[in-house]
């Protein structure tokens, strides 16, 4: 408001505002602002500003005023009085009437008129009612519901409150005025009709439906209704029963409500279902057209009763004691002539039958017209039994046969002729009785072939004829077996064998027999007959049909004449029939529900017979689609050919599919599986309902509405819809509004808070649980309204006279707070007297002033919004300055009574408040044992001194506390109150249904975890288990009731669970016995404690019919039956325990002592109770278990069982080696076979020169005894040559061999020959003396010395190992044979091989240097003084006088040395680290022989040997007089000698050495030995050279030589300084310890003794 004053500048003026007489105050009001110019200015303008408001000027000049009124325009009130009532004049109607309202100081536009139906949300009705009307009549309104109305005016400020509402006005009841819907009839039996229908909309039903009434007639003909009244308004279906069979009926329904019946749906029309017909056809006839036919002849029966369709008619014959096998053929019905006619053909001839008509309709056959007995007509006969021919002689035989099998007639006689073979004139014919069934046939010309006929006869003529050809006075004999079987044309199914026959006995052949071997060899080894060729005795191939493919055959054939069968030819050879496709579809398909989006499918696979092809190629191909015929048709391949199961994946929930199988291999395809259905489990539904909309009616409430959810997203059945909403931006949790059944849309959201932001979100639910929300959330506001109180009112400063408040905003605004209103006065005095400010929104403080010392004020505070003014906080005030904190309030007590689950009352007695009124209560709690005190509530009512402490867990301990707080700061908190326990509660959660598996055919075991401890809210009792039976087809078991109101909702489902009470609250399974086979059955559990019980579990699916095999096979067992099979028994599992038909059997197996890496599983698809287990590993222990299955799955494994297969031959050795190759020489080694299968006994190696030497080609053979040694030192080789080596293992008999080749020395790159060797003698040693040669590529390692008896011819290795940078060597003659004669040469050594050999030394003798009393002069001084001592005893004798006569007793002694040149030495053999000592001690009668070669005597080469060796040459005859017991032959070629085994006697290995012999058995280095060792005195033995003992240190190893016998040992020991032999003095005392040289690989501490039983070189 402007004052508009003017004046003089230099005039000072002062304005002053009036209102209604009283001053201003500008200053105190922060709505009131005055300028400097003067004007008013007020903002957010209300009621209370209404008034004159005068403008004062006061100046020097002169003062003035000036005064205006101020209206406010505001919102209208609301209309006042508003009534409505049944309209007295229209139907349908209710006048509402209201006075005017006061306009708010502006004209009024419209009013709103708003109703509510049913109680439903306000909706407007009529948005523009004239401003001037206080009355308007409502039309169109629906029967039998109930209206409320209320108004609001509206002027140009905006739209005022609503009236008040009216009283609730209910329209009366008509009778419905729409038919029911969806009306459906379907003929359920010959004489039912079921229909079905839905109510009529809501909308017509104008009250609350009674029931129904259908009425139903005859289609078509003037009859009157009958009627059905339905007095039920829940039920939606009728079973019309008693109609008549096939007939169509007219039905129509209707509602009724108390007002009356509704109207009469529009006719549907359906027809009972067929009957079968009552009565036979007509003038049935029949007789027989010929010997195989049978003709009818009938009229159709009455049409009325067919009842149904005429399907056609069955002509029906069989014979008289065979009621069983009757012989039917269908005629299709004719309309059109009235007598029908029909053939029954392939009878039996001149047989009687009996025949009848019947006729049927698709529900099933009529009776049969009564039986008529008809023959069928003669014919000619069958041929004759059994012709044969006997007592043949020149010029005669006789002939005999039976009567034909196949009569037709009755036999009039026979006929009989005979002809000389192929001469037609010749033939003579007689005709005999039918009671001749043999004849003489005379006048036969001698040794002439004939061919003699007989033929049946019956009125109709002659059979069929027997003829055989015969040689008169050549009586018939057995043929002979075909021969020169060949095969052709080989097909999958069949093949053509060529023959040349076999003898024929004199008589023609009548019948060619084909049998096969089928299988591979070892399975099949009877002979089955698989084909026959009758009459035709010049045949000479055939064809042989109905072969299995890709199976193997081998053939044979017979042929058969009047005398016999013939012998079996010879066997074809094996053949295997070429691949085709399979035949058959995998049998027994079964398709079970796996989850919400996969199909469990199993089969029975292929029988292996049914393969057709190659095993691996063999797979199963599965095409699977929706039922419904959307969407694409998918497929899998499954490639093992034994699998029986596949879980079909990634489809949709709650949907139908069809799925085949069928079988393939490499050729193709097979036939597909009958089609089987299944449907994937219900789920919850994958989207929320689309359209969602929210619309805010009230400030505390909300309407959402929605569409369904998309079909293909529902999953399954929806049983309801939930709304999810919650304040945006909130933390808390979201709150659910359950709308139950899937037919309301809609729903009114109350107890909103006011003026708040939701999101809301709506979601549909099934029987399994809730589906995704929608989405996006939708985001709604609720109204806004009349604020809560502000909060936190405190009092910061308080004088004697004035007070400082400050406050926060109302919890619940309720819209935008537009201004506060503080008003106080003193506490005594009436409210009118208060004092009252408003104060901008942005204001949280207040000072009031002006106020009486010392006294108690009360102050209230509102806020303002929109919508108004709201609830006032109040609070108290001292003017005092003598403040302070209360003290705490008294200790808090819980009365037991007030102890629920979940919240306590908790009580206390206020503190003293400090002369500061308390503004609220702090309460704290802490969670017994060990919690922390934690905030329960920070804002409790300071006038109560009672709380609820919500928000407890149950069944815990609890302790509280309390603290004041006034507007100087808190007090203490109270004492601690005593510890109380809230009460049990029912628990929170449910148990965890690990799995619920079949466990028998009626029982299913459940597996479940129970909820943590803290959800069970007390004591766990128990557990309760929930089951009921689900029905897959259809609509799953659920079905369609009303609930209250007629509208149609989808209910519950129908069957009710059955219980089990489980009081053991251990328990973690149980088997849940007494159900239904095949049935589908829903399990849920739960549990309970004292108070009551949890929620369900989510429901679980299992079928009940089928489990697995609950205990295995019994009694098996194992059987080797061959090498390479074991044969396995058992009997099946109990009968209580098979769970259903048996289908087959798992075979595991597996060699015992490698499980992990040769399991193996055989499926056997048949209930058999035994296997062969072929292509095995020989002489090796099988573990094998045996499984049952059945159509649920595998049963439990029995106890592995051992069995073993029989020897066989063993397999290759592994590999060859060669080392130590020398020009004449080389060491071969081996590994054992890897499969030994079976006891190895021995190896045969066999060596020969890959080309002839010397013009002869000779082959060693070698047996060697024992499975070790694996090696063997060959020293007869020629220089230069490549040889084959070829070895061989042998069990109880031979495996394959391995072969290699080797070429002697020296190599490319070896080193040249050493100088040649200078021997020195000493008296026990020997020196040798070389010069070093040409090194070859690579520079010397080391030097050998080789040895030869001179007067032999075999080199050997005597010294190895000696150092390259030594040119001579010293070593004990006791190495030596003693009084032998020995060759030396040295070959040096590089990492190329052995080289050349040097030129042999001269020959040394290994004879010592004799002492001085073995000198001829020293023997013949002792000889002469024993001569003289000799006279003189007898000289004394013979004075004596005793003429004695004695004689010289001569001993012979024998303490000659002995020795041999053994190389006590350890040989390694290049890189395989083997010992390679080679000793002798062994004790040979040898002879010697020679043979001629090439003109020349010369001894044949000795042979190699270990002891155990034996061997066999052909080039020797008495092989060098070295081997014992062996025969020998040699055969001499030009260029070749051809040479082959054989053996007189072999050596074995002494299995069990001695110890002191346990290095090394024997060593021979040279066969040239035995005859120098042949020279050595009878009755020496030779003594073990070594024993062999083991040292700890790390050191060498010693070797005590032992002396036996008082003779001298032929020992080796070897200096420290070198790594070679060396010899040692003889006259070893026993315990003197000598040094054994070792090779480097067996020199590692602790190193043990090689094997016992090293065989020697012979």
């Amino acid at each position: 408001m402007v004052c508009g004053v003017t004046h003089d500048p230099r005039v000072t003026i002062r304005y002053v505002w009036e209102k209604d007489g009283a001053t201003l105050a500008t200053e105190s009001n922060p709505r009131i602002r005055l300028d400097k110019n003067g004007s008013l200015h007020i903002t957010q303008t209300w009621s209370g500003d209404i008034g004159t408001y005068t403008c004062r000027v006061l100046s020097a000049g002169g003062n003035d005023s000036r005064s205006a009124h101020l209206r406010v325009r505001q919102l209208p009130h609301a209309p006042e009085h508003p009534v409505a009532t049944l309209s007295t004049t229209e139907r349908r109607a209710i006048n509402l009437t209201w006075a005017k309202p006061f306009d708010g100081n502006s004209p009024l536009i419209r009013y709103v008129l708003e109703m509510s139906e049913n109680n439903a949300p306000w909706t407007t009705l009529l948005a523009s009612v004239d401003p001037e009307a206080t009355s308007v009549m409502v039309k169109g309104l629906v029967p039998a519901r109930s209206y409320q109305f209320r108004l609001c005016a509206v002027n140009d400020v905006g739209r005022g409150q609503f009236s008040k509402d009216t009283e609730r006005v209910s329209l009366p009841e008509e009778p419905p005025t729409a038919p029911p819907q969806n009306v459906i009839a379907s003929g359920r039996t010959n004489q039912s009709i079921m229909i079905q229908w839905q109510p009529p909309p809501e909308s017509h039903q104008n009250g609350i439906l009674k029931g129904y009434i259908i009425r139903y007639c005859l289609a078509g003909l003037p009859v009157g209704y009958q009627f059905k009244n339905i007095t039920d308004a829940d039920v939606n279906n009728l079973l019309l029963e008693d109609l008549i069979i096939w007939t169509n009926y007219e039905i129509e329904v209707a509602a009724y409500n108390s007002a009356g019946l509704g109207v009469y749906s529009s006719k549907v029309t359906e027809w009972t279902l067929q009957g079968v017909p009552t009565v036979p056809p007509g003038n049935v006839h029949a007789e027989a057209t010929n010997s195989t036919t049978i003709r009818f002849t009938w009229n159709a029966p009455s049409p009325q009763f067919i009842n149904g369709i005429n399907q056609g008619y069955k002509l029906i014959a069989w014979e008289p004691e065979q009621e069983e096998e009757v012989t039917m053929v269908t005629a299709r019905p004719n309309f059109q002539d009235s007598i029908h006619v029909g053939f029954v053909s392939g009878l039996k001839k001149f047989t009687e039958y009996f025949t009848s008509v019947l006729c049927f309709t698709t529900p099933g056959d009529g009776p049969r017209s009564s039986p008529q007995l008809v023959r069928t007509h003669e014919d000619v006969p069958g041929p004759v039994g059994h012709l044969s021919f006997s007592d043949i002689l020149d010029t005669s035989l006789k002939v005999s046969w039976q009567e034909p099998g196949e009569k037709n007639g009755i036999l009039t006689g026979y006929r009989i002729s005979w002809e000389e073979y192929n001469r037609t004139n010749t033939r003579v014919t007689h005709y005999l009785p039918n009671v001749t069934l043999e004849y003489r046939v005379t006048g036969l010309t001698a040794l002439t072939t004939y061919t003699i006929e007989v033929a049946a006869m019956t009125s109709k003529g002659q059979g069929q004829v027997s003829a055989s050809t015969i040689s008169s006075g050549v009586p018939p004999e057995l043929p002979g077996a075909p021969t020169n079987l060949g095969i052709s044309n080989i097909g999958p199914r069949s093949v053509t064998l060529q023959f040349r026959p076999g003898y024929d006995g004199k008589t023609s052949i009548s019948r060619w027999l084909v049998e096969a071997q089928v299988g591979m060899v070892g399975e099949g080894e009877e002979w089955l007959l698989i084909h026959q060729l009758s009459n035709e005795p010049d045949a000479r191939s055939m064809e042989v049909p109905d072969l299995n493919p890709f199976t193997y055959y081998s053939f044979r054939m017979r042929q058969v004449n009047i005398v016999g069968t013939s012998p079996p030819s010879q066997p074809s050879r094996k053949i295997q029939t070429l691949q085709a496709p399979p035949d058959m579809a995998p049998a027994n398909v079964t398709l079970r529900t796996a989850s919400e989006t996969s199909l469990w499918l199993r089969w029975m696979p292929l029988p292996e017979m049914e393969y057709n092809g190659s095993p691996e190629s063999v797979g199963y191909k599965i095409k699977y689609s929706r039922s419904d015929g959307h969407g694409k048709t998918l497929s899998h391949v499954v490639l093992d050919r034994v699998e029986r199961e596949y879980t079909i994946e990634d489809l949709e929930e709650w949907m139908e599919y069809r799925v085949q199988v069928q079988a393939f291999n490499a050729i193709g395809s097979g036939p597909w599986s009958p089609v089987v259905l299944g449907r994937t489990r219900e789920s919850v539904p994958s989207s929320g309902p689309t359209n969602v909309s929210a619309l805010a009616t009230t400030s505390s409430s909300m309407l959402v509405r929605w569409s369904e959810v998309p079909e293909a997203d529902r999953n399954g059945l929806v049983l309801g819809y939930k709304v999810r909403y919650k304040e945006k931006d909130s933390d808390s949790q979201p709150h659910f509004w359950l709308v139950e059944g899937n037919a309301s849309r809609s729903v009114q959201l109350t107890g909103l808070g006011k003026y708040v932001l939701y999101e809301v979100q709506v979601l549909a639910f099934t029987r399994i649980g809730d589906g995704s929300p929608s989405h996006p959330p939708i985001l709604e506001r609720t109204l806004d309204d009349v604020p809560g109180p502000p909060m936190g009112i405190l009092f910061p400063e308080v004088r004697t006279t004035s007070v400082r408040l400050i406050w926060q905003p109302p919890a619940a605004p309720n819209g935008i707070i537009l201004a506060y209103q503080i008003t106080h006065r003193l506490n005594a005095t009436a409210a009118n007297t208060a004092a009252v400010e408003v104060l901008a929104p942005s204001a949280r403080q207040y000072t009031a002033t002006g106020l009486k010392p010392e006294s108690v004020y009360l102050f209230r505070i509102t806020a303002q919004t929109r919508k108004g003014w709201g609830e006032a906080a109040e609070a108290l005030v001292v003017t005092t300055e003598k403040r302070d904190r209360p003290q705490p309030p008294s200790k808090p007590v819980v009365q037991q009574e007030d102890v629920k689950a979940r919240s306590v009352l908790l009580s206390w007695e206020p503190g003293s408040d400090g002369l500061s009124p308390v503004r609220y209560y702090t309460i704290q709690t802490r969670e017994l044992p060990s919690g922390r005190w934690a905030l329960h509530s920070a804002s409790v009512n300071h006038n109560t001194s009672s709380f609820t402490v919500d928000r407890l867990k149950p069944f815990t301990s609890y302790k509280f506390r309390v603290k004041a707080t006034n507007d100087i700061g808190d007090s203490e908190f109270s004492e601690e109150s005593e510890s109380l326990t809230t009460l049990q509660a029912a628990p929170d959660e449910a148990p965890t249904v690990l799995s619920v598996t079949p466990h028998t055919t009626t029982s299913v075991l459940i597996r479940w975890q129970p909820p943590a401890e803290d959800k069970v809210n007390g004591i766990l009792l128990g557990f309760r288990i929930r089951y009921r039976e689900l029905l897959y087809e259809g609509l799953r078991g659920f079905t369609l009731r009303g609930i209250n109101n007629p509208g149609a909702k989808w209910a519950e489902l129908t069957s009710l669970y059955s219980m089990r009470n489980l009081s053991r609250p251990s328990l973690t399974q149980y088997e849940l016995d007494n159900l239904n086979k095949h049935r589908w059955y829903e399990i849920r559990m739960s549990v309970y404690n004292a108070v009551g019980e949890g929620p369900l579990s989510p429901p679980q699916e299992v079928f009940v019919g089928e489990a697995v095999p609950t205990a295995a096979p019994r009694n098996v067992v194992v059987h080797g039956t061959t090498a390479t099979q074991l044969d396995v028994t058992w009997e099946p599992p109990p009968l209580d325990s098979q769970n259903g038909n048996i289908q087959g059997y798992k075979i595991y197996f597996w060699e015992a002592q490698r499980q992990n890496l040769t399991e193996r599983v055989k499926t056997l698809f048949l209930a058999e109770n035994g296997v062969k287990l072929k292509n095995l590993t020989g002489y090796t222990a099988y573990m094998v278990t045996v499984a049952a299955f059945n159509a649920a799955g595998d049963g439990p494994r029995s106890t592995p069982v051992q069995g073993r297969t029989q020897q066989a031959a063993p397999s290759a050795p592994s590999s060859v080696k060669f080392s130590e190759l020398t020009t004449t020489s080389v060491n071969v080694s081996w590994e054992a076979p890897q499969f030994p299968n079976g006891i190895l006994e021995g190896y045969r190696l066999v060596y020969e020169p890959c080309t002839p030497v010397d013009g002869v080609s000779k082959i060693v053979t070698v047996d060697v005894k024992g499975n070790s040694p694996l090696w063997l030192k060959v020293k007869d080789l020629a220089e230069g040559m490549t040889y084959r080596f070829r070895i061989k293992a042998k069990t109880f008999t031979y495996g394959p061999e391995i072969e290699a080749n080797i070429t002697t020395g020296p190599g490319e790159g070896a080193p040249g020959p050493p100088g040649v060797p200078i021997i020195v003698r000493y008296s026990s040693a020997i020196a040798i003396h070389w010069s070093s040669g040409d090194p070859g590529k690579g520079p010397i390692t080391r030097y050998v010395i080789e040895a030869r008896p001179s007067d032999e011819g075999l080199w050997d290795i005597l010294i190895k190992d000696i150092p390259k940078e030594v040119s001579s060597y010293t070593f004990s003659m006791d190495i030596l044979k003693p009084g032998v004669s020995y060759d030396f040469r040295v070959i040096a050594v590089n990492d190329y091989g052995f080289g050349t050999p040097s030129s042999p030394s001269q020959s040394v003798p290994a004879q010592k240097a004799s002492p001085f009393y073995e000198e001829w002069w020293f023997l013949v001084v002792v000889a002469l003084v024993g001569l003289i001592f000799i006279l003189l005893l007898v000289f004394v004798l013979i004075i004596r006088g005793q003429s004695k006569k004695y004689t010289k007793k001569t001993d012979s002694g024998s303490s000659a040395k002995s020795g041999g040149l053994g190389h006590g030495e350890m040989m390694s053999l290049d890189e395989s680290s083997f010992p390679a000592l080679e000793l002798n001690n062994r004790r040979l009668s040898v002879k010697n022989s020679f043979c001629r070669k090439n003109g020349l005597y010369t001894r044949s080469p000795p042979r190699p040997s270990p002891g155990s060796l034996h061997y066999s040459d052909e080039d020797v005859t008495k092989y060098n007089d070295l081997i014992p017991a062996e025969s020998s032959s040699l055969t001499e070629k030009p260029s070749e000698i051809s040479d082959s085994q054989g053996s007189d006697s072999e050596y074995e290995v002494d299995p069990n050495p001695q110890k002191a012999h346990s290095f090394v058995n024997h060593y021979i280095s040279d066969p040239t030995y035995y005859n120098s060792w042949r020279r050595q005195q009878k009755g020496i033995s030779r003594a073990q050279a070594y024993s062999y003992t083991e040292s700890d240190s790390g050191e060498p190893d010693h070797a005590t030589v032992a002396n036996s016998n008082s003779a001298q040992q032929g020992s080796l020991f070897r200096p420290k300084a070198s790594r070679t032999p060396t010899p040692q003095n003889p006259p070893n005392p026993p315990s003197q310890q000598s040094t054994l040289y070792r090779p480097p690989s067996s020199l590692a501490p602790g190193s043990r003794a090689p094997i016992a039983g090293f065989s020697s070189f012979v």
